[in-house]
């Protein structure tokens, strides 16, 4: 593998690589950009790309993730097992950095980390997921350590919407010292067809555009709940009484937000809403759940109870946590209750989470699976009104606008039940892990 004849450079490390990523890899151009749908190969490609330029004695090879200990995760275990015949003592685990007999030298960094980045005399670097990164990590830090040595770099990534990824990859089209690749997941031969297909069923439309079929989407624009219909998914609920209660709660001071649902097969029935405000807390918010369902069913009713993890949370060394107080309450009604706490120690991605509420409102494949009364007046216009964080240069960003009191908060009531009841199928993502070859 390591030799100082950049012609040999392509025998071995081209294994495992299929047509679409030989494509990549055989591309002189000095500056590639590669927009590709989940597990296209992109790690495969990541890792040969780099075994490729640490060839040469002496080279200085980045890796660089959106965050150091995801570079760390995807990569590092893999990268140690591909180079270890060719170590110069051992793997360095605090920088993250193999040496090799060479010379030459592979690390892993996070873009989160803007002092891990710094530095110059870079020979080559892969951005992976370069879209989840902040534009300057490129401009302001890499591209300048690559200027002394006429290094080379790598883009990878899944679509985000049109934001810098997109200008990037619109310049790669025209540059002639740049090229631009654009592939789907089907297009990588890594995921099965029936994968594909159960995906176009979980997701919904833009996601599914996006993830699947690496496309630049605008629609939804900065909406975050772009496929909520009021013709679709607003209409009159009534309690079924011989199906269990959903609890749904955004724990939160002013107001707390809280949701009553049923679900019934694979459709969720929002029929009510209880905002708790001023100066709301979860012994209020209790109160209010026993006055609005202590006459639903005569019977013992049966309740699950999703919300914010962040209620495990203590908030000081005296107050107990806002789950601890909901199991203290329905300990006094042992008789007209029946719980079990559905929320696990950690929330999911704000992303991941709008991404399973759109699915449920509508499905790539035009499935509507979330049905909403039209009492529930703040979380209608939650769905309708609710816009993502503009960044420094006016476009969406991957937080959600907070910036209205009211708003936002019935919302992630909705999406904490979500995520947890309907999480996305089919780990399709850098998490996922295969063969080295």
């Amino acid at each position: 593998m390591i030799t100082n004849d950049d012609d040999q450079a392509t025998g071995r490390e081209n294994y495992g690589l299929r047509t679409n990523q030989l494509a990549v890899y055989h591309s002189p151009a000095r500056f590639r950009v590669v927009v590709a749908g989940r597990r296209f190969g992109k790690t495969q490609l990541s890792l040969l790309e780099m075994i490729r330029a640490a060839q040469k004695n002496n080279s200085k090879i980045w890796y660089i993730g959106p965050s150091y200990e995801q570079a760390k995760r995807i990569l590092w275990d893999r990268l140690k097992a591909i180079t270890r015949p060719f170590w110069n003592g051992r793997p360095m685990e605090t920088e993250l950095t193999v040496r090799l007999v060479n010379g030459s030298t592979i690390s892993l960094r996070g873009a989160d980390r803007p002092d891990s980045i710094r530095g110059n005399g870079l020979d080559f670097a892969v951005m992976d997921e370069f879209a989840s990164m902040q534009p300057a990590v490129w401009h302001k830090v890499i591209r300048p350590a690559l200027s002394d040595r006429l290094g080379r770099a790598l883009f990878l990534g899944t679509p985000a919407g049109s934001n810098h990824f997109y200008d990037l990859y619109k310049k790669a089209l025209t540059d002639p010292e740049w090229a631009a690749f654009q592939f789907t997941t089907s297009q990588g031969g890594n995921v099965r067809e029936s994968e594909i297909a159960s995906a176009l069923a979980d997701l919904d439309e833009e996601s599914f555009r996006q993830e699947f079929e690496a496309v630049f989407t605008a629609a939804g624009s900065n909406r975050v709940y772009y496929a909520f219909s009021p013709e679709l998914n607003v209409q009159p609920i009534t309690f079924d009484s011989y199906l269990p209660l959903i609890w749904a709660i955004d724990f939160n001071v002013n107001p707390m937000s809280m949701l009553l649902m049923q679900r019934s097969g694979d459709s969720t029935y929002v029929f009510d809403e209880i905002s708790v405000k001023p100066d709301a807390n979860t012994e209020r918010g209790c109160d209010a759940f026993l006055a609005r369902t202590s006459k639903l069913n005569p019977n013992k009713m049966k309740v699950e109870i999703y919300g914010d993890a962040s209620g495990h949370q203590q908030r000081t060394s005296a107050v107990a946590t806002d789950w601890a107080i909901i199991k203290d309450f329905f300990s006094k009604y042992p008789n007209q209750y029946m719980y079990s706490v559905r929320t696990g120690h950690s929330n999911p991605s704000v992303r991941d989470r709008v991404n399973c509420v759109n699915s449920r409102l509508k499905s790539a494949n035009d499935q509507v699976h979330l049905y909403i009364d039209p009492r529930c007046h703040e979380l209608i216009k939650d769905l309708e009104q609710v816009t993502w964080a503009l960044d420094a240069n006016g476009r969406p960003s991957s937080e959600i606008d907070k910036s209205t009191k009211d708003r936002t908060h019935m919302s992630d009531a909705l999406g904490y039940y979500i995520a947890q009841a309907f999480p996305m199928k089919g780990k399709i993502g850098p998490n996922s892990s295969g063969p080295l070859f």
